[in-house]
């Protein structure tokens, strides 16, 4: 009876040893830091997801708003007053430094609207806002793409950082028995297990993301060329 209640309290023991929080308490310091590491890139990357669905989201929501008030055949002075002075997404932006382009040349005297070089300003107002705008929404996105493709590498060393260490533990003590050899062994493992928990989201979220970046810009110079034909027109029209 007293064998059994020892062997029953040998493998709890072994049990809470195997723990997560156990395998992280008995491991060694370097694999330690490296496993803090990787929480922390797991967190940040994590946050990163949670921003990006948020933002596309409400810039989709905001822009398909944006273009039925556009569409709906109101004054373009008027949207311009209400939406694209002070832009608050951008699509809005967009048209707001398009429309601000063409109208302070429109009020320069003796200026040709069609031949003047309108156009051309107008084009590079375009392009340079929807980069500009890009860059701001790609923001920390290359902090997944560089996540992705070294955590697990990182892991990977944390790994073989213990293995080391566990080894270095067995020549001292002269026992390769397996109950001497598997703590060290967890713990070291323990460490890829973080680094491809961290890298997995972090490069799936990289591709989903992008793709949806690479689908809005598409919409932003859409909207670009189909308003600086507008605008085109429209001074066609005055001249």
């Amino acid at each position: 009876m007293d064998r059994a209640v020892d062997a029953a309290n040998l493998g709890v023991a072994a049990a809470g040893d195997l723990s997560v929080w156990g395998l992280f308490m008995n491991a060694s310091l370097m694999v330690k830091l490296v496993m803090l590491g990787l929480v922390f890139c797991s967190v940040m990357v994590w946050a990163i997801i949670f921003d990006k669905i948020v933002t596309l989201r409400r810039i989709n929501k905001q822009a398909s708003a944006f273009e039925d008030r556009f569409w709906s055949g109101g004054s373009l002075d008027d949207l311009y007053e209400s939406d694209g002075a002070k832009p608050v997404h951008p699509l809005a932006a967009v048209f707001g430094a398009a429309m601000g382009e063409w109208r302070r040349s429109a009020r320069i005297p003796g200026v040709d609207l069609v031949r003047g070089g309108v156009k051309e300003r107008v084009d590079r107002a375009i392009g340079i806002t929807v980069t500009r705008e890009m860059d701001r929404l790609r923001r920390w996105v290359v902090f997944l793409a560089t996540v992705g493709p070294v955590a697990p590498f990182v892991g990977l060393f944390g790994t073989v950082w213990g293995i080391m260490h566990s080894f270095s533990a067995i020549a001292a003590m002269h026992n390769t028995n397996l109950s001497v050899v598997a703590p060290g062994i967890s713990e070291a493992l323990f460490a890829t297990a973080i680094g491809l928990l961290t890298a997995v989201p972090s490069y799936v979220a990289y591709n989903v993301i992008s793709n949806s970046l690479d689908l809005f810009q598409d919409r932003l110079e859409g909207f670009g060329t189909e308003f600086a034909a507008i605008l085109s027109r429209q001074s066609e029209e005055r001249a």
